[in-house]
């Protein structure tokens, strides 16, 4: 008997796994109630008595020699497991799979009416959105009485120096023109204030694309074939535009901008309310005070000015009739734009 605890000793000391379920085969075979170490105990019954203490201390020590022998199996097959899983890691994937996010619709269209400019020869300009007065107003030709400066209009930070969110990116052109001689051709896209109540079709922030050109001998021309290669290029070649005369304190003359609507193609419908037309922007050659103002000799040179608003243009191409969803970042919304990406 003690040949064959002898030999499933040397069993056991040369018994190799390469994973759990092999680990537990060799238990069963060896340590299992019905294995072949449990049989040896079975057997020990008809072991002479004066045999049965070395006979039994030899199976005890067979059977702890199994009970470890198994256990680093089973160690070195789950450390060879682990070791292969880590192999095959990727620490560059996110631990669970997260859907693709999707580009506001308002950088959207930013950046379309900027690549547009771009084209153009305009370089983008950036300012503070915190203001004076002076850059907001005073420098473009507003008087001390207009509107605009009213509370009803204008978010007033400090009254004295006066201090206010600024109204529109204006300010970035009165800052761009005191410190930069002509030629300037510049695009100042950002966010603005209004004092206003908030619906559907208003809010009390904003957001504004200006551009601004002055060197020699810039005229009304100039203005308009930029805004009608602005408009075919954002709406459609076959996309026509309308100048219709208004008035800014910064520019004289001063034109407010139509194009043909490009739902009907102009024919009229609910959405152009049956004009054929929808208004865009404002725009006008700038007015010498504003240049002087800025240190820029009028008799010398000239420029135009135009301006947007991006929600309006967001509207144009996407139909969006509710301003309020642009900024309340409702997920539903913004999944719809995955395609324009």
């Amino acid at each position: 008997m003690l040949d064959k605890i002898k030999s499933l000793r040397e069993q056991v000391e040369s018994a190799i796994a390469s994973s759990a379920d092999e680990v537990e085969a060799l238990r069963i075979k060896y340590l299992s109630k019905k294995g072949e170490i449990s049989q040896l105990m079975n057997d020990f019954r008809t072991v002479p008595s004066d045999k049965k203490r070395e006979i039994g201390q030899a199976i005890n020590e067979l059977k702890n020699f199994a009970t470890e022998r198994i256990n680093a199996l089973r160690d070195m097959a789950a450390a060879s497991q682990a070791g292969a899983e880590a192999a095959a890691l990727d620490l560059t994937r996110t631990p669970e799979p997260l859907p693709a996010g999707t580009r506001h619709p308002l950088s959207l269209v930013r950046e379309e009416i900027t690549s547009i400019f771009r084209r153009l020869g305009f370089s983008i300009a950036d300012g503070p959105e915190i203001e004076d007065d002076w850059h907001v107003f005073s420098a473009l030709n507003f008087a001390e009485d207009h509107p605009a400066r009213d509370m009803q209009d204008t978010f007033f930070i400090n009254a004295s120096p006066e201090v206010v969110l600024r109204t529109h990116t204006s300010s970035v052109q009165t800052r761009v023109m005191e410190h930069t001689q002509p030629p300037i051709r510049i695009i100042c896209p950002g966010r603005v204030y209004r004092n206003e109540a908030i619906s559907a079709r208003a809010h009390c922030f904003f957001h504004q694309l200006e551009a601004l050109y002055v060197d020699r001998d810039v005229t009304f021309a100039d203005l308009r074939q930029t805004l009608l290669y602005f408009a075919q290029e954002m709406f459609g070649s076959e996309t026509k535009i309308r100048l219709r005369p208004s008035y800014f304190p910064f520019t004289e003359p001063s034109a407010e901008m139509d194009i043909s609507c490009n739902l009907c193609g102009g024919k009229g419908c609910s959405f152009c309310k049956h004009t054929g037309w929808v208004e865009i922007l404002g725009c006008g050659m700038v007015d010498p005070n504003v240049l002087s103002a800025c240190g820029i000799d009028p008799n010398v040179y000239s420029g135009f000015a135009l301006g947007m608003g991006v929600e309006r243009i967001a509207n144009l191409k996407y139909r969006v009739n509710d301003l309020r969803l642009f900024s309340e970042n409702d997920v539903r919304f913004l999944d719809e734009f995955t395609a324009a990406q």
